[in-house]
């Protein structure tokens, strides 16, 4: 029971002592990064499945579904 009791107040004490957190304003301008790279890669994914999907339904000539 008091290696559970030291390990909980080591982790308390690297928390509140050691971690750097994040400014409000590098969190949001750190989110918006994500979702804009998030948004593109969804752009660019999906542009390249619906250009497979053309080539695909050309070569065998199915009209797909």
């Amino acid at each position: 029971m008091e290696k559970i009791k030291l390990y909980l107040l080591e982790s308390y004490n690297e928390l509140v002592h050691k971690v750097t957190w994040p400014t409000w304003n590098s969190l949001m301008s750190n989110t918006v990064a994500v979702l804009v790279a998030s948004l593109l890669l969804t752009a660019v994914i999906s542009l390249m499945d619906g250009a497979s999907n053309l080539l695909t339904q050309f070569i065998y000539g199915t009209s797909g579904n």
